[in-house]
């Protein structure tokens, strides 16, 4: 079952799910973040991770060395054909019975940006890395501390056997941006 929004605001309240945590929908000439119907809006921090060099081969059995760290102040711009690694300003505490789909705001995809989340697990925690890619023939500008995507709430009618937690899993617990490990 999807989670509403007063559902989040209590699990976010009560058991530190989303810090910080907004608990309405922030516009105000932004790209909307906070508290939505059935989710939550995560905005987009000012660190990144940059593809250093062109013409290299990504291999997510070995990414050391592939990127560069930047910070920006308001916006960073993408080039065409190009990808770059964010993280969310907002950490996460998964509950075992929960499972998460994130997908990327309307207002970045009708420009053809895309973003990709991968499921936040039962009991993981951390800042999500974010891939936000431009397969347009032109720049794209994605701007920080605004929405840059939705996250939905799924309840199991009963907690899992094995968490991410219980797993060690590599990503838990992450608090930069976090390339593909094996």
């Amino acid at each position: 079952m999807v989670k509403n929004d007063k559902w989040i605001k209590r699990m976010a309240i009560e058991r530190d799910m989303i810090s910080p945590f907004e608990l309405k929908q922030v516009r105000n000439g932004k790209i909307s973040f906070g508290t939505s119907s059935y989710g939550y809006d995560v905005r987009l921090s000012s660190e990144f991770m940059v593809i250093k060099k062109k013409g290299i081969v990504i291999d997510p059995k070995s990414t050391n060395g592939l990127f560069e760290r930047i910070i920006v102040k308001d916006h960073i711009e993408i080039l065409p054909n190009s990808v770059i690694l964010g993280k969310t300003i907002e950490y996460f505490k998964i509950p075992r019975n929960i499972i998460t789909i994130a997908f990327g705001k309307s207002t970045y995809s009708r420009c053809g940006i895309f973003v990709n989340i991968t499921p936040f697990e039962p009991e993981w925690e951390g800042y999500v890395t974010i891939s936000i890619s431009n397969p347009t023939s032109v720049p794209a500008k994605i701007y920080v501390n605004e929405g840059i995507a939705q996250v939905l709430f799924l309840e199991a009618s009963e907690a899992c056997d094995v968490s991410y937690a219980n797993r060690s899993g590599k990503y838990q617990a992450q608090k930069n941006i976090t390339p593909a490990k094996i």
